[in-house]
């Protein structure tokens, strides 16, 4: 009897280690799985935060280049346009200067809601040249136009339920120009879209912290960010919504067009640097292995975002 007792325990413990180890495995797969290139992500935030874009000014010929560069990479993945065109053009006076921009939009259908979207959008442009000095522009925002061609990648295997738009937003430097025009424009009616994921300055932290902005204002979102299971790599932190002392960055970028239109949010961003609107905001400063870390994190709260209903 004891000997059979001694044998119950030891079986006991090795189907707990496997059961452990079969959950640490689950987990390390789901976030290595995410089926975007790594090499692919970094590549793309070094060509456009690069001389060569001159940091992407509206209506700058370094502008012209990152647009050209958006709209390729969204047709080589696949991603269709936007009701027939990637390029949605506008106009707009600031400062006694007339600007003409270009929002690039592309479409990914959903498989079980398609005429409900999920916009997950990023601007483009930067703050081009001053004084003969480029303002590159790497984690801002490089950082998150890139992360929207890896959604589009990981889309290509696993298509959503709800339709995705992915945008490129223009002009967000020049006071939010460009998320206020498609707003404003209707393109698609304000209750048809679920819910507005926007990435600006995703790239870099210290101390390996990625915000969350947004839960605030959204209780089916803040059930869905506080039950998320995070990696051990990064920690997704929720603030800078005006409830926690912080500085409010709820109108601090795209998302806030969306968000005066009642339309819930989520954006995600890296506490301020010193390099933020720098011209040292160069792709040699950014935190390679952060940054893979936050775009599958974003991804995968986006999993649980799109499989919800609100």
């Amino acid at each position: 009897m004891t000997n059979k007792i001694f044998c119950l325990g030891i079986i006991t413990i090795l189907l707990c280690n496997l059961l452990e180890g079969q959950t640490r495995f689950q987990k390390d797969t789901l976030y290595n799985n995410c089926f975007f290139n790594e090499a692919l992500l970094l590549q793309h935030v070094k060509t456009l935060s690069s001389d060569a874009y001159e940091g992407r000014r509206t209506n700058s010929r370094g502008h012209e280049k990152a647009k050209k560069y958006i709209v390729n990479q969204f047709h080589l993945l696949n991603v269709l346009p936007f009701k027939e065109n990637y390029e949605h053009f506008f106009s707009f006076k600031t400062s006694g200067k007339r600007y003409e921009g270009t929002n690039v939009l592309g479409l990914v259908k959903g498989t079980e809601s398609p005429h409900k979207y999920i916009v997950i959008s990023a601007h483009y442009d930067h703050e081009g040249i001053k004084k003969n000095e480029i303002y590159n522009g790497a984690d801002d925002n490089a950082s998150g136009v890139s992360a929207l061609f890896s959604f589009a990648e990981y889309f290509k295997k696993n298509p959503p339920k709800h339709s995705v738009i992915l945008i490129a937003f223009d002009a967000e430097e020049l006071g939010l120009k460009g998320s206020k025009h498609f707003v404003e424009s209707a393109s698609v009616p304000h209750h048809k879209i679920v819910v507005n994921l926007n990435m600006d300055m995703i790239s870099r932290s210290d101390n390996d912290e990625l915000f969350v902005v947004g839960t605030r204002y959204n209780k089916t979102l803040k059930h869905l960010v506080s039950t998320f299971k995070q990696s051990n790599k990064i920690k997704l932190s929720i603030g800078h919504d005006g409830e926690d002392g912080k500085e409010n960055w709820t109108h601090s970028s795209d998302h806030a067009s969306f968000y005066k239109r009642g339309i819930p949010f989520l954006y995600f961003g890296v506490a301020d640097h010193k390099d933020y609107h720098e011209p040292t905001d160069d792709f040699k400063n950014i935190h390679p292995e952060f940054y893979k870390e936050a775009v599958k994190t974003i991804i995968l709260l986006f999993k649980k975002v799109d499989a919800s209903r609100f």
